[in-house]
């Protein structure tokens, strides 16, 4: 779990927010699941706001990391969206449709004093841990 929360911390999204907005393309088989809920909170303490989008299987991953933001307190739900993509076989076949989701999640009012205090408490940890 370190090592996603480092890889996390790790990434630069320094790049214009303010006029485009943060999106996160989900995939169900590349990242684990926190790595998500820790890049969708980054994003939300740098813009305010959050896109998760997702095709096919991996639209489960983005309602679970939507749902785990929710229930933590974390986000709100201003928008979800759900249509279909047409995309071709893998060989370059046949067409075929695959279902897509976007969820726009905005930080809760709570958000700045629950993150200020999940930091204050991971410090207590690190420090009892090396005592």
């Amino acid at each position: 779990m370190e090592g996603v929360t480092e890889g996390v911390n790790n990434i630069d999204i320094s790049s214009d927010t303010s006029q485009k907005r943060s999106r996160i393309q989900v995939s169900n088989t590349k990242r684990p699941l926190f790595f998500y809920v820790n890049l969708a909170k980054r994003y939300m303490q740098q813009s305010g706001e959050v896109e998760l989008s997702a095709l096919g299987m991996a639209i489960a991953t983005v309602v679970t990391v939507a749902e785990i933001l929710k229930n933590n307190g974390l986000a709100v739900e201003k928008r979800i969206a759900t249509s279909t993509v047409d995309m071709r076989d893998s060989a370059g076949g046949r067409p075929i449709q695959k279902a897509k989701i976007e969820i726009l999640l905005g930080k809760t009012d709570d958000f700045d004093e629950i993150m200020a205090a999940a930091a204050e408490e991971r410090d207590v940890g690190e420090v009892e841990e090396h005592s």
